[in-house]
C-alpha cells in the first residue's frame, strides 16, 4: 500500500449573512426650543407653551440674563426673531405718547422705538403714575401689529419700527373710545388682522395684514377690553370675540356669525375666552361671574349650549386663565379686593381647589406639567397642574424694582412670555429676561477604538480555532462595556467569514468557532466595542494572520484477526484529529496495475466511517486481485 497521491485544494464554504452594521452616534440634544411667542398669550392665543422649562428652582433658580428699566406701560411682551416687543408711554413734543419698542432678546438693549403712535392719556385712573398702554403687539413675519389705546391700528416694519400702514378706527370708522380705553391686542389669523371696535354695524373688523385694506366689517357687538382668540371647535376654524353682548364667533374669512352666547356686562370685561376642546369658558368681574357653553354642530350649523353659569362667582377680572385636561386654572377675584389661584372643572364649574394668598392680578401660563403664575408684586410661582390638590413647586422673585424707571415700584398686571427657554416678564416700569431652559446632558461619546493584541499582525501558522485578543475597554465617559462586534475577513477577496454581531459574552477575547477558517489562508480581523448607552465606537485597526497548512494525509491498514482481510485507515500524518467537514471531502481510489496510468484508478464507493479522528474503510480489497494499490484525495 502506498500513499500514491496527496492532493489538497484550498476551499471554503461561502457564508452569506445579511448584516446591517449600524453606527451608534450619540447626538447632542439641544434644550427644547419651541420657538417664538409672537402674540398676546402665546403662539396659540391660549396661554400655553409647549416648552419644557426647568422646575428645580430651589437648586437651580432662574438665571437672569438681563434686567432693564422700562418707561410705563401695562403691555406684555411678544417675542420673535431675536427681538422682544412691548408698548410704553413716553413724552414726545411736550405730550405723553404711546410707542412700540423692540429690545434685543439676548441683551435687553433697545433696538428701536417707533414714531409716536397715539396719545397716552388715561383719565379713568385705577393705576397710578405708571399707567400706560394696555395692549400687546402681535408679530407675523417681518411685521409688527399694534392697536393703541385710542383705536389706531398700525403695521410696523420689524427691523426698524417704520410704519408700513395704519388705520384710525375713530377717524375712518367713527368708533368711540370706551372707559379705560382699549386693552385688546390685534389678532392675526391667516392673511387677516382682526380687531373689535364700537361703530354701529361695524364693531368687528378685519383687515388684510399686507396692506391694511379692509377685508370685512360687521355686527353691533360693542368692544370690551378682552382680546379675541382664534380656535378650531367642532372642526370649524373660528374667531371668538368677547363683546358687551357676550361671546360672538365668526368665520375668519367672511365675518359671518357662527354662534353667539349672550353674557352680561358690567363696567368692564377684560379676560379673553378660554377654549377646552368643544367647550368655551368666559368670565368677567364687577359681580358678573363665569359661564361655559358647549359648541355642537349639525350640518353647517353650530350651536352654543350653556353647561353652567355662576353669578358673582368665579370672576376673572383681567388675568385670563388657562385650560388643561378639562380644568380651568387661573387667578380669580377682583382687583383691589381679593385674588385666589383656583382650579375649576370646565364641564361643571365646580371648584376643585383654591389658594387665597396670591398677590393681586398677575397672570397664568401653562407649561408641560405646571402652571407658571406671575403675581402683581413680581413673583413667579410654579404650581403643579393637578386638579386633585394645590402643590406649589417653587417661587422666585423676578422683579424687585431695583431697575425700575420709578425706583422701587413693582406692579405687574400681565402674563409673561415664554420663548426659547426664557421667560420675558415685565412690570409697568421694569423688565427681566430669565433663563429657565432645561439642562442639556452632554452627548454620550462612544468608546475608544481597541487595539488588536494577539495574534500579532502578520502572524503565521495559526490554528483554525485560534483566540483573538484585544485591548481593554476604554470609554471617555466612563461607561461600561456592553458588547463587542468581532469581524474576520478573508484577505484575498475581503469577504466576511465571521461576524459575531453584538457579542455580550466575548468582550475582549474570542476563540474562533470551529468550521469558520480554512488552512493555509490569510485573514484580517477587527473588533468594535459598544458601551452601555448603545454607542458603538470605531473598530480596531485590522491586522492579519495566516492559518497553518493542512497536514499530509497518511494511509495505513490493519489486519482483521488472521483472516487475511484488512481495514484501510486514513488520518492526518501529524496525528491531529480529522473532523467531519474534512472527512466528507475524502475520496479513495484503488488500482491493481500502476502501469495503466490514471485510467487504471477506480474510485471506491464503500462507505467511510469516522472514528477517533480517523477514517476507515472496512475490507477494501478485491477477492480477485493479487495485489492492490490505494490513493486518497481530498476534494475542495
Amino acid at each position: 500500500m502506498i500513499d500514491k497521491l496527496k492532493i489538497r485544494l484550498r476551499t471554503r464554504r461561502l457564508r452569506i449573512r445579511a448584516c446591517a452594521l449600524g453606527s451608534f452616534v450619540a447626538l447632542a440634544t439641544a434644550a427644547l426650543r419651541a420657538g417664538d411667542w409672537p402674540h398676546y398669550r402665546g403662539p396659540n392665543h391660549d396661554g400655553t407653551s409647549p416648552e419644557t422649562i426647568r422646575t428645580n428652582w430651589s437648586s437651580e433658580p432662574p438665571r437672569p440674563i438681563w434686567r432693564v428699566p422700562l418707561d410705563p406701560g401695562l403691555s406684555s411682551f411678544s417675542v420673535s426673531g431675536g427681538r422682544a416687543f412691548t408698548l410704553v408711554r413716553r413724552s414726545a413734543g411736550g405730550q405723553d405718547q404711546e410707542f412700540c419698542i423692540a429690545l434685543n432678546a439676548d441683551t435687553g438693549a433697545e433696538l428701536w422705538a417707533s414714531a409716536p403712535l397715539d396719545i397716552a392719556s388715561y383719565p379713568h385712573g385705577g393705576v397710578g403714575p405708571d399707567d400706560g398702554p394696555r395692549s400687546t403687539p402681535s408679530v407675523e413675519g417681518d411685521r409688527v401689529y399694534v392697536l393703541t389705546s385710542y383705536l389706531r391700528l398700525y403695521c410696523l416694519n420689524i427691523t426698524n419700527g417704520a410704519v408700513v400702514w395704519s388705520k384710525d378706527l375713530v377717524a375712518e370708522y367713527g368708533a368711540t373710545v370706551i372707559a379705560w380705553q382699549s386693552a385688546a391686542s390685534p389678532l392675526i389669523e391667516g392673511d387677516l388682522v382682526l380687531v373689535i371696535g364700537n361703530t354701529e354695524g361695524k364693531c368687528l373688523l378685519a383687515f388684510h395684514k399686507s396692506d391694511g385694506s379692509e377685508a370685512w366689517t360687521g355686527q353691533n357687538d360693542v368692544m370690551t377690553q378682552a382680546t379675541p382668540i382664534a380656535a378650531t371647535i367642532a372642526g370649524v376654524r373660528q374667531v371668538i370675540f368677547f363683546a358687551k353682548s357676550g361671546l360672538v364667533s365668526v368665520a375668519p374669512a367672511s365675518g359671518s356669525v357662527l354662534w353667539r352666547y349672550p353674557f352680561p356686562f358690567s363696567v368692564s370685561t377684560a379676560a379673553s375666552p378660554v377654549v377646552g376642546n368643544d367647550t368655551v369658558y368666559c368670565s368677567a368681574a364687577y359681580g358678573v361671574g363665569a359661564g361655559a357653553v358647549r359648541i355642537t354642530s349639525s350640518g353647517d350649523q353650530l350651536t352654543a349650549n350653556q353647561l353652567w353659569r355662576t353669578n358673582g362667582w368665579s370672576m376673572n377680572h383681567w388675568p385670563t386663565p388657562v385650560h388643561h385636561n378639562g380644568y380651568i386654572y387661573g387667578i380669580f377675584g377682583h382687583a383691589s379686593s381679593f385674588a385666589t389661584l383656583r382650579c375649576v372643572e370646565l364641564a361643571t364649574g365646580k371648584d376643585m381647589w383654591s389658594r387665597p394668598s396670591v398677590v393681586g392680578m398677575g397672570g397664568t401660563l401653562l407649561v408641560p406639567g405646571h402652571l407658571l403664575v406671575s403675581t402683581e408684586d413680581g413673583v413667579l410661582l410654579l404650581v403643579r397642574s393637578d386638579p386633585a390638590e394645590h402643590v406649589e413647586i417653587a417661587s422666585y422673585r423676578a422683579l424687585d424694582g431695583s431697575r425700575s424707571s420709578m425706583p422701587g415700584l413693582v406692579r405687574s398686571w400681565n402674563a409673561p412670555a415664554i420663548s426659547n427657554g426664557r421667560i420675558y416678564f415685565r412690570s409697568t416700569t421694569e423688565a427681566v429676561c430669565l433663563d429657565v431652559a432645561t439642562s442639556t446632558p452632554p452627548p454620550n461619546r462612544p468608546p475608544n477604538a481597541p487595539s488588536n493584541l494577539s495574534p500579532t499582525d502578520g502572524a503565521t501558522n495559526q490554528p483554525l480555532t485560534l483566540t483573538l485578543q484585544a485591548s481593554a475597554f476604554n470609554d471617555p465617559d466612563g461607561d461600561s462595556h456592553a458588547s463587542s462586534q468581532w469581524i474576520i475577513k478573508r484577505s484575498s477577496d475581503n469577504s466576511t467569514v465571521f461576524d459575531s454581531g453584538n457579542d455580550t459574552a466575548n468582550k475582549t477575547s474570542l476563540t474562533v468557532p470551529t468550521g469558520r477558517l480554512l488552512n493555509s489562508t490569510t485573514y484580517s480581523w477587527s473588533v468594535a466595542y459598544t458601551d452601555n448607552n448603545d454607542a458603538q465606537g470605531p473598530a480596531s485597526t485590522p491586522t492579519t494572520f495566516k492559518t497553518q497548512p493542512l497536514p499530509p494525509l497518511r494511509l495505513f491498514f490493519a489486519l482483521t484477526g488472521g483472516t487475511g482481510l484488512f481495514d484501510l485507515w486514513i488520518g492526518n500524518e501529524d496525528g491531529s484529529p480529522m473532523d467531519q467537514p474534512g472527512a466528507i471531502r475524502i475520496d479513495i481510489f484503488a488500482s491493481t496495475n500502476l502501469t495503466l496510468g490514471p485510467g487504471g484508478w477506480i474510485q471506491l464507493t464503500n462507505s467511510l466511517s469516522l472514528s477517533n479522528g480517523q477514517l476507515y474503510l472496512d475490507d477494501p480489497q478485491s477477492p480477485m486481485a493479487a495485489q492492490q494499490f490505494f490513493r486518497v484525495e481530498e476534494r475542495p
